[in-house]
């Protein structure tokens, strides 16, 4: 995943170039492609997703501990964000959406669902299915604390799924769709001084079949736009702004996303088995938790790509890479220094 290699032969032939060094990985001998694509096919990608699980495990707190944001309001301690990116494949290997604008051509798509904890940073629940899956599949599924906030975007209007999370205790703050239909309880408008409209809070009632749920609606103006954005919640206890820092908050998911699919290879795969792609997926998501760890672990900010490809260069030396990180020009001022303490060279003959 480091060392970006494009296919099988390619890793045979970077673990052949690392003979020397393969005994220190465990390997006695270089892994021929084809017993790397019979793995591909036989192992299963539930054995990935256990390593991910335990070391998730293990370096929760480390991760939660380590967050660069203070987290100075209650609600950010518990603060969630649930989303699902698409994976475009290259043949309609899972079932995919719609077909390509010029070509014609439908191809396959893998969709994870991920939810993601806002203090530790990388995903804490993830899902692999086809990219023809709703997004609410993860929603139905997804069991949070009491007193947790959840930030999801509009895909999960679920009424049914939202008076569950109420009853477990879990607020939620999403994006509300205009085509809704409910029942107005109540409205009260916000002012400016200038005599301009804030904000419009809204109580109301959702009623489907059999389910019913109370929930507030607000919609926010800003100072420098004639649009407005309409937040659903179910909580009536957090102002205004927090409701709105909270759906902002949201976005740390898609800059996850974004980090993902620009410093890992998920544009081109291993294998063409439906195993073999979710096995590379899983084996992304454990290489981006590591980085992530690493880049917790040194004492000065460095960017999260700048991390993968110094350990790109650096993976099959023997080097400090956390005192390297923290400070790269320590070995080139040593050896500046030993120049400038040794003694003039001689003149020689021809000087």
């Amino acid at each position: 995943m480091l060392k970006h290699f494009d296919s099988l032969r390619e890793l045979e032939i970077g673990m052949k170039a690392e003979t020397m060094k393969l005994s220190h990985l465990g390997l006695d001998y270089v892994v021929r492609r084809s017993t790397l694509a019979e793995a591909n096919q036989r192992r299963p990608q539930e054995f990935f997703a256990k390593v991910y699980a335990s070391l998730l495990e293990r370096y929760t707190p480390f991760l939660a501990d380590s967050c660069s944001v203070s987290c100075q309001k209650a609600w950010e301690k518990q603060l969630y964000m649930m989303d699902s990116t698409t994976i475009t494949l290259f043949d309609n290997i899972l079932k995919g959406v719609g077909r390509h604008p010029k070509s014609g051509k439908k191809k396959g798509g893998m969709k994870v669902h991920t939810i993601m904890k806002y203090q530790v940073g990388v995903p804490m629940v993830v899902e692999l299915t086809s990219a023809a899956k709703h997004d609410h599949y993860l929603l139905k599924k997804v069991h949070l604390p009491q007193d947790a906030t959840l930030a999801m975007d509009r895909a999960y209007i679920d009424y049914a799924q939202f008076q569950r999370l109420t009853e477990e205790g879990v607020c939620y703050v999403t994006k509300m769709k205009k085509n809704l239909s409910y029942k107005e309880l109540s409205s009260i408008a916000y002012v400016s001084r200038d005599g301009l409209v804030t904000h419009i809070d809204k109580h109301i009632l959702f009623e489907k079949e059999k389910v019913r749920h109370e929930a507030r609606c607000v919609e926010l103006w800003s100072n420098n736009s004639r649009k407005s954005v309409t937040l659903l919640t179910n909580n009536f206890e957090l102002s205004v702004q927090e409701l709105a820092e909270i759906y902002k908050r949201r976005w740390a998911i898609e800059t996850l996303y974004k980090q993902l699919k620009q410093n890992f290879p998920l544009h081109f795969f291993y294998g063409e088995s439906v195993n073999a792609i979710q096995i590379q997926t899983w084996v992304v998501l454990i290489a981006n938790l590591l980085c992530t760890v690493l880049s917790r672990m040194i004492k000065r900010h460095v960017s999260f790509s700048q991390i993968v490809t110094m350990l790109r260069l650096t993976l099959m030396y023997y080097t400090n890479f956390i005192a390297f990180m923290e400070d790269p020009q320590k070995d080139e001022c040593a050896i500046w220094a030993e120049r400038a303490k040794s003694p003039p060279s001689e003149p020689s003959l021809f000087d």
